[in-house]
């Protein structure tokens, strides 16, 4: 028997597959979100992923197993604010506005000033949906760095990295405005790791059609180290069976009796904020155009209750924060897009924080900046040949100023650049010694000349940052 086909009933199946083929193509075309997770003062190898042995992290493992993991990802220098400079402006830290932790009083450092082009105002012009939610660091309220003046819409949490040591503070920043939390006054009522986090979640709820940019730099395991007594907490507390700290000590700051279980459990608590997110893209049918990047700050930290030694937070490399030898700039850094990163791939080339921004430009299908120190990482992240840096470079504004390059697979280090011009480099041979033990800067005068030349064309002098001044408070 033939069908007979109604024409209205052909009409509206034509319509439906044009329709179907339509949003597809749509889809195929739309800027990619891009979420950026950047964890503060976690290690190389606080992740089990890249090694870490007594902490689980299985959501941010699942992360790097579907997509890509990098081994020689750097972040922007070694700490806090210049760091998340070099991320936001796409230079490095010889070029960056920002280049120490320098704090402003009542609160908040000093800004990105307005003359400033960071990542989030090129997308926001561009289409995009921008917010952030967690620690700024990069200008006081009011100032011309604050989020809302640096290409921002929406931001939650802190302003001032200093405010941050704190877990449970008598307040946080929503925009522009100062939300109070008294309840914290009297006793832990409001963890602003929790709140923070719902934040952000709430924003991913509300995204709707256009393309967005989330930057997510999280507070955790930043010391002090301060988390709450959950069942997580008590099983690393059994687990690591460290006696407490007695009363008053340390002095300083305000965090746990059993710090080692504390460090432990913010890990956690961090691998579960990422699980929810990724679950979330996942569950919304966005994985296919989302791009997911978790990575942190700088190095390890041993304050306020941090103990690298302990958890091996720098792997095998030499260095924790505020050292520009491996361990204090060497990152952990996973990329993970359904459909457009390999599962499973492991990705060996150098490549650091400045590069994101004209990543992120290339992704938005925007012309790539030539104000910028960074290369796309696009083709690294889609399986295509990776053009290399000529160089990478850092400068450090403390401890007496600090200097390092990276120049194939040579690492040069100066110290005591602030009290000793043109002092000596270091010169480390990271392909056979990458924990850099051995100086063989006498072997290779040749080497150590051109990394002295990097160095001295990439430092732009900044009358706000006068030669490497060593009298900036960390």
């Amino acid at each position: 028997m033939k069908l007979i086909v109604p024409a209205l009933v052909c009409t509206l199946l034509l319509t439906h597959t044009g329709t179907v083929q339509a949003q597809q193509k749509s889809a195929s075309n739309r800027k990619p979100n891009i979420i950026l997770i950047v964890a503060d003062d976690l290690g190389y190898g606080d992740l089990h992923c890249y090694g870490q042995q007594k902490v689980a992290t299985p959501n941010i493992d699942q992360l790097a197993a579907s997509g890509m993991r990098f081994t020689q990802f750097y972040s922007g220098t070694t700490v806090c604010a210049p760091s998340r400079a070099s991320l936001m402006t796409g230079m490095h830290t010889g070029h960056t506005p920002i280049r120490g932790n320098r704090g402003f009083k009542p609160e908040g450092q000093f800004p990105l000033p307005d003359s400033s082009l960071t990542i989030a105002a090129v997308l926001k012009k561009n289409g995009y949906r921008t917010a952030a939610f967690g620690k700024w660091g990069m200008g006081y309220p009011g100032s011309a760095g604050e989020p809302l003046k640096q290409g921002i819409e929406r931001f939650y949490g802190y302003n001032c990295q200093s405010e941050a040591h704190n877990y449970y503070p008598d307040h946080l920043w929503d925009n522009d405005k100062r939300i109070d939390f008294p309840g914290n006054r009297t006793s832990d009522s409001m963890y602003s790791g929790d709140k923070i986090h719902q934040a952000a979640m709430d924003f991913l709820q509300q995204t709707g059609d256009k393309p967005f940019f989330l930057f997510l730099p999280y507070t955790l395991p930043h010391g002090d180290l301060d988390v709450p007594r959950d069942s997580v907490y008590q099983r690393y507390v059994k687990q690591f069976n460290e006696p407490p700290l007695p009363p008053g000590a340390p002095s300083k700051g305000r965090f746990e009796p059993y710090p080692h279980a504390a460090f432990a459990a913010m890990v956690s608590r961090l691998d579960r904020y990422v699980g929810e997110i990724y679950r979330f893209v996942q569950r919304s049918g966005q994985a296919d155009n989302t791009l997911i990047i978790f990575t942190s700050d700088n190095g390890p930290h041993r304050e306020d209750g941090g103990d690298p030694e302990l958890f091996d937070g720098n792997g095998i490399f030499r260095g924790i924060k505020r050292d520009l030898y491996e361990g204090g700039i060497r990152v952990p850094f996973i990329a993970n897009w359904k459909g457009k990163i390999r599962a499973g791939m492991v990705n060996e080339q150098p490549a650091a924080w400045w590069d994101l921004f004209p990543t992120f430009q290339q992704l938005a299908n925007v012309p790539v900046s030539k104000n910028t120190d960074g290369i796309s990482i696009v083709p690294a992240l889609t399986g295509k040949p990776q053009q290399a840096h000529e160089y990478f470079y850092w400068e450090f504004h403390e401890q007496g100023g600090k200097q390092a390059v990276r120049y194939g697979n040579w690492k040069g280090v100066r110290l005591n650049v602030s009290k000793v011009k043109d002092g000596p480099i270091e010169l480390y041979d990271l392909k056979n010694d990458p924990a850099e033990q051995q100086n063989i800067a006498a072997a290779h005068p040749d080497i150590v000349k051109k990394i002295a030349s990097c160095m001295q064309q990439a430092h732009v002098p900044d009358t706000n940052w006068p030669v490497l001044v060593s009298e900036i408070k960390p």
